[in-house]
């Protein structure tokens, strides 16, 4: 009997407000109101096609996709397809499927990284175990690959396997990375290409992929889609050392505590004298960390600037991604596709 997993209740709102009180959600809401009859309709494809006769599967499936979080990959489809004028309804199942996507690498993000909490519940990988959730990720991965197959472009199937290849890189090479002070930014930056920008970008070019639009209006997308991902995560990456981290109902220190290289340990690591290279040495590298160390890194990078001058990398590729709708004729898609980028920066505040 196939098990019926309800969606996270998508609650759109068009209401104006001071831009500088307001978080990422909002303009979310904003953007996901222009289409919000879309991805009724993705949601109800997710609901389908999560169905499988192997009972875990749903269950666990369902566990993330139905904690809800922004569908922000998917809606990036769905106004994608809208600001290239589209009408049709392909744009519907390749949303399904980039949102499948996204829920795979979730999964096996967090196996990877043991993580126990995601969004404030417990991963699927700490209720059902590690093999269960490598598993049912590659389940939703083949689920992808079958919608891919369903809308019957070539193109669109180049685009998003691609994509998929391309995040699976990006997995190892961070693995690779792990624990590395000696990494640089260039191979940082090439990671979150790999594991954040390649789907934001793939998810923006199918829009214009089954809109049938020019190549310059195709590389727009790929290049909005692409460096608002690279922004997003940096971004991310700041609020991991953030107080605005805890307003938002998240723990502080959660990559300082993986010894994940990012960024503002980066800059942090260039900046500073030996003695200070020796701490993040000894708690990045060996992960030899004691009570106080998380403080001493933030109070460490507070001395060399590091998290403002990450969120100026931040502001560089946010202001990359605007130009890039400069193409594209004035419409309250595109005006919100903007505002998207100048919240996503906010965040960091």
């Amino acid at each position: 009997m196939a098990t019926v997993i309800k969606l996270a209740e998508q609650k759109p709102d068009n209401r104006e407000a001071d831009t500088t009180k307001r978080d990422i959600s909002e303009v979310v809401k904003r953007l996901t109101a222009l289409v919000e009859g879309e991805l009724a309709e993705v949601n109800k494809v997710i609901l389908v096609e999560m169905q499988s006769e192997v009972a875990l599967i749903p269950q666990l499936a369902g566990h993330l996709i139905a904690a809800g979080g922004k569908r922000l990959r998917p809606v990036l489809t769905l106004a994608a397809a809208k600001l290239c004028g589209y009408t049709g309804s392909r744009q519907v199942g390749l949303a399904a499927c980039v949102e499948f996507i996204h829920t795979a690498t979730l999964l096996h993000d967090d196996v990877v990284d043991e993580s126990d909490l995601r969004r404030g519940i417990a991963t699927a990988n700490a209720v059902w175990g590690n093999k269960a959730s490598v598993l049912v990720g590659d389940f939703l991965f083949s689920r992808a690959f079958q919608l891919m197959v369903a809308d019957g472009s070539l193109k669109v199937l180049k685009v998003l396997s691609d994509s998929s290849a391309i995040i699976a890189e990006g997995e190892v090479q961070q693995l690779m990375t792990a624990n590395d002070t000696d990494t640089g930014e260039e191979a940082y930056l090439s990671v979150v290409k790999a594991k954040t920008a390649a789907l934001f970008s793939a998810a923006c070019q199918v829009g214009a992929v089954v809109a049938e639009r020019p190549t310059a209006e195709e590389e727009a997308l790929i290049s909005y889609g692409t460096n608002l991902g690279i922004a997003f995560q940096i971004v991310d990456d700041v609020l991991d050392y953030s107080a605005k981290q805890a307003e938002l109902g998240k723990s502080i220190g959660d990559d300082f505590q993986e010894g994940k290289v990012t960024l503002p340990i980066i800059l942090a690591f260039r900046r500073g004298n030996e003695e200070e290279r020796s701490f993040w040495r000894r708690t990045i590298e060996e992960l030899d960390q004691k009570d106080g160390d998380l403080e001493h890194a933030m109070s460490l990078m507070a001395k060399h600037n590091t998290l403002t001058d990450t969120l100026e990398r931040a502001r560089y590729y946010g202001a990359v991604a605007k130009d890039a709708l400069g193409l594209f004729p004035e419409s309250e898609v595109k005006e919100t596709l903007a505002d998207l980028i100048d919240f996503c920066i906010e965040r960091g505040h």
